[in-house]
């Protein structure tokens, strides 16, 4: 079993590799002076399984052009099996037809992944299951639920109810709720007319009690903001944040520094930039030790699912 990485996550799949006690691969990801992508394998990797840890994260479009290369490069220098580990799947939100003439970029996405050379696909919270079906070879897509419950579990909020930010993610919320045994309130935000303000119905008790807003990803923040300030209104006593995936683009970070949430939980799919690391309301929690669990058991043909059953 050998891991590589490029340059989206570096440290993240470093911290990996030191749960599985192996080496980081070592090769050679960067750009020739006009921004094509370079990449060079600097060990042997014949009949090896292969990991590629990189989320295609910010900027979309370079990582995936280093994870396509890298494929295609450990495809070419004889890999035995190679497993594309992309923790955070960019272009999950583009998954169907939203309007006339647009692209379905997810399926698109997993039709250069496969045809790059991977021979599995190992991810994290897909922003919507289905996406599994749009890949020719094996998805494992697991879950850092385990990580999000553990803390919640040791925080020990008081009198604590879990919340969906949007009706789109109730399913999510209501089984983080039933594994904590506790209320479910959910936020139904609608928009009357063009250019009017949102209106926020809030179904649920939630005044005096601790509210722990649950998504699979913060990009801009403004609905986690929006809905922070509905709960708060409504007599929230404290309102925090968990979430995967802190894609945080554009003001999210200042938004949320100013914002009625207490704190916004995150984990390290994706690094954070320098405003994030420094943000007083941000905390991230490490997927590395899961990622690697995961890795190891994909690569001893280990039942995946087994981690996430009782």
């Amino acid at each position: 079993m050998m891991v590589f990485t490029g340059n989206a996550n570096p440290a993240l799949a470093a911290a990996i590799a030191r749960y599985l006690h192996i080496p980081l691969g070592r090769a050679d990801v960067g750009e020739f002076s006009d921004g094509e992508v370079f990449v060079e394998i600097l060990e042997n990797v014949r009949g090896k399984d292969v990991f590629v840890v990189q989320p295609t994260c910010a900027p979309a479009n370079d990582n995936l052009m280093e994870l396509l290369a890298m494929i295609d490069a450990l495809k070419r220098a004889s890999a035995n099996r190679i497993t594309a580990a992309v923790p955070y799947y960019g272009y999950a939100r583009q998954d169907r037809k939203s309007r006339a003439r647009t692209p379905i970029t997810a399926k698109l996405v997993a039709d250069l992944i496969t045809t790059a050379g991977a021979d599995r696909v190992l991810t994290m919270d897909l922003h919507a299951d289905q996406i599994q079906g749009f890949f020719d070879v094996p998805v494992d897509n697991i879950y850092a639920s385990p990580i999000l419950l553990g803390d919640i579990w040791r925080r020990n909020y008081e009198n604590l109810v879990v919340v969906s930010p949007d009706v789109g993610g109730v399913v999510r919320a209501r089984a983080i709720a039933k594994r904590l045994e506790v209320d479910l309130a959910i936020i139904d935000k609608r928009r009357p007319r063009p250019n009017e303000a949102q209106v926020m119905n809030i179904i649920g008790e939630v005044s005096g009690r601790t509210c722990v807003l649950m998504d699979d990803m913060v990009d801009t923040a403004k609905t986690l903001c929006e809905a922070a300030a509905a709960l708060k209104r409504r007599g929230a006593a404290k309102v925090y944040a968990y979430a995967t995936h802190p894609v945080f683009s554009g003001e999210a970070v200042a938004r949320i520094e100013s914002s009625a949430l207490d704190e916004v939980v995150v984990t390290d799919t994706i690094p954070l930039d320098e405003a994030g690391q420094k943000s007083s309301k941000i905390r991230t929690l490490s997927v590395a030790e899961l990622l690697a669990e995961t890795i190891r058991r994909i690569s001893d043909e280990d039942s995946v699912s087994s981690l996430f059953m009782e």
